[in-house]
């Protein structure tokens, strides 16, 4: 089956990034059709990693546009960080982190 706005796990996730890296009036733009696509492994069930997922659908699928736009996407960077280093520890990564420069 076709998926016209990506289907898979890191492949959504990394779609939306790709639109949170836009200004935040910019952003929420089409940013929920990839959240669609977006497929919890289930290695991760039961882990960090699915609450955060969760978490990051809610964030983007409730988002009201033009209402805290900025706040709101703020929240999403902070939550597509947190599920990236949840994803690296899980995988087995100790000691994965952001590191101070980002």
């Amino acid at each position: 089956m076709e998926h016209q706005f990506g289907h898979g796990f890191v492949t959504s996730i990394l779609l939306i990034a790709m639109h949170f890296a836009l200004p935040p009036e910019q952003a929420w733009m089409g940013a929920g059709d990839h959240v669609a696509g977006l497929v919890l492994p289930d290695k991760f069930r039961g882990t960090e990693v699915e609450e955060l997922t969760t978490l990051l659908r809610k964030k983007v699928v409730w988002h009201q546009p033009g209402s805290m736009d900025k706040e709101d996407a703020r929240e999403v960077l902070y939550t597509l960080q947190s599920l990236v280093v949840a994803i690296d520890r899980e995988l087995g990564i100790k000691d994965a982190g952001l590191g101070e420069f980002r």
